[in-house]
């Protein structure tokens, strides 16, 4: 065992520089807080290259998909990190004119205008005008009154509206046909009394009555129209200057007409003008307009000190994209190449976000109206996002947008930003190795947290270590430390005839300490 220790100790001083602090000492010990923190980068200095050799691809799924599924015109884009760096067009927005479809075609977006709605809120929240939890009757007095379905339901909160968990019903079909309605009616129908399917809070159920109500909370706490609050704090701040809620004010040349397929033939929609609902799904916007708007949602990503730049605050961004209320497991998901992967989905604030197998997570959302279907998902980790708009009855454009963002991920080689080690874990690695097997003078050093030690005794550490090291034979290498975060990692040693895994967890304290620290053989 002492050879061991001193094959391993030699190893040590050849690989590593470690600085003269004590190994006993942690009063000079980095903290961890905004002056060490460091966010998680790219390391692959040709990502951008390699996402631009993969857009052929990417365009050709995008038109074979809108060929095979019979859409009258079809307009796809890709953005990564700051902008839009491709978009296209299949087909015609205007079939009777042959308007060709692209990246500056204007289409209904349908739901996808939810999370705007919830941008807003979430900057009159920041600006002290309204919390995410007060009542939703506090903004509209009209739903005071309002009977719940149980005698004991809680109030409805602006956050129940946000996270489709007010208690309404499922409402797609008749809220597609209340796009033009006014603020009258919207009151109306709540003096009457909604009907409601759950009590507040409890269960999502998808509601466009709810993003109504959140539009006219916002008009009521501004003065103004919840559109014009938009286009003035979100859209123009942005720079979305085509992005519009008036379907009449779009150019011919670029508005996107909408169709349903029936009886063999191509029929067009009538296309609704805007109102009282516009707030759930009223917005006409481009693929190049809309991409500001998904680049904004990335930039959110990493968590950072740099300045604020955006007309909301990037932490807001990333509430906004968080998991509030369970939506769906769908345990048998499969990618379009038939890959099975299982997939969890939650609803944040105007987004559904989702998990897959393989620990990747999906932000957007899907559109639907009569006359059109859209979607639109970002991969924060990964810095990328796709967008896809068709002008064809509640076109469906999840499998498309799947296939285009795995196949990217698979040509381009793509990997999530990596995080740097902090200071604190690095120095307290470096400590622990100096450790290692035999725990020497290890209860004296006050690099470990009060439980440490009565957790589990430093003999039986000691005797486990000793064990592994002895199994694993004379040493080879230490590899790099793998960051979980800021405070939390593992890595490996490495020996003639197999590996430990060397994973360690550090305290809230400042300095922070070592609270757990597991050895295991890596399995050959």
């Amino acid at each position: 065992m002492k050879k061991i220790f001193l094959t391993f100790s030699s190893l040590l001083i050849s690989c590593f520089s470690y600085s003269q602090q004590t190994s006993n000492s942690s009063e000079t010990a980095p903290g961890s807080s905004s002056k060490t923190y460091q966010p998680p980068t790219f390391l692959d200095p040709d990502r951008i290259a390699k996402i631009k050799a993969a857009i052929p691809a990417l365009e050709k799924i995008y038109r074979e998909y809108a060929e095979k599924n019979n859409y009258p015109g079809m307009a796809f884009g890709v953005v990564v990190d700051d902008k839009v760096i491709f978009s296209g067009g299949y087909g015609y927005t205007d079939l009777a004119n042959k308007t060709k479809a692209s990246g500056k075609s204007l289409f209904r977006i349908a739901s996808m205008s939810k999370s705007v709605t919830t941008m807003a809120i979430l900057k009159l929240r920041d600006e002290g005008k309204l919390r995410l939890d007060d009542p939703a009757y506090l903004y509209i007095p009209e739903l005071k009154s309002m009977p719940l379905l149980t005698t004991d339901s809680p109030a409805i909160t602006i956050r129940n509206l946000m996270t489709h968990a007010a208690g309404f019903p499922e409402d797609n079909p008749w809220g597609d046909r209340q796009l033009d309605g006014k603020d009258e009616e919207l009151l109306d129908l709540i003096k009457s009394g909604i009907s409601n399917s759950n009590v507040p809070g409890v269960q999502y159920e998808y509601s466009n009555l709810a993003f109504a109500i959140l539009g006219k909370i916002i008009g009521n706490i501004t003065k103004i129209p919840y559109q014009q609050y938009i286009n003035e704090n979100i859209f123009k701040p942005l720079g979305m200057v085509h992005t519009i809620w008036e379907y009449s004010k779009a150019p011919a040349d670029l508005l996107a007409h909408g169709y349903r397929w029936e009886e063999g033939k191509w029929k067009e929609e009538v296309l609704l003008h805007d109102g009282t609902y516009g707030a759930m799904g009223g917005i006409l916007t481009s693929i190049d307009d809309f991409g500001k708007y998904m680049a904004f949602h990335l930039s959110a990503w990493p968590a950072r000190n740099d300045k604020e730049t955006g007309p909301v605050k990037r932490s807001s961004v990333r509430e906004m994209q968080q998991p509030w209320t369970f939506n769906n497991l769908n345990a048998k998901f499969k990618y379009p190449n038939g890959r099975e992967c299982s997939l969890v989905s939650s609803y944040g604030y105007g987004l559904r976000t989702s998990r897959d197998c393989q620990d990747r997570i999906f932000t957007g959302h899907t559109g639907g109206l009569p006359g059109f279907g859209s979607q639109w998902w970002i991969m924060p980790e990964y810095g990328i996002g796709v967008i896809a708009n068709g002008n064809l009855t509640y076109a469906s454009m999840n499998t498309a947008n799947f296939a285009v963002m795995d196949t990217l991920i698979s040509l381009a080689g793509l990997k999530p930003r990596e995080l740097p080690v902090s200071p604190i874990l690095k120095l307290r690695k470096d400590q622990i190795v100096k450790l290692l097997p035999n725990w020497s003078n290890a209860e004296t050093n006050n690099i470990f947290a009060v439980n440490f030690f009565p957790d589990r005794s430093v003999e039986l550490r000691k005797k486990a270590s000793l064990a592994l090291f002895d199994k694993i034979g004379k040493v080879k290498k230490v590899t790099e430390l793998k960051p979980q975060n800021q405070l939390r990692g593992n890595f490996q040693i490495e020996g003639e005839h197999g590996a430990i895994d060397v994973y360690f967890t550090l305290t809230p304290e400042n300095p922070a300490l070592i609270q757990q620290l597991d050895i295991k053989e890596i399995p050959k």
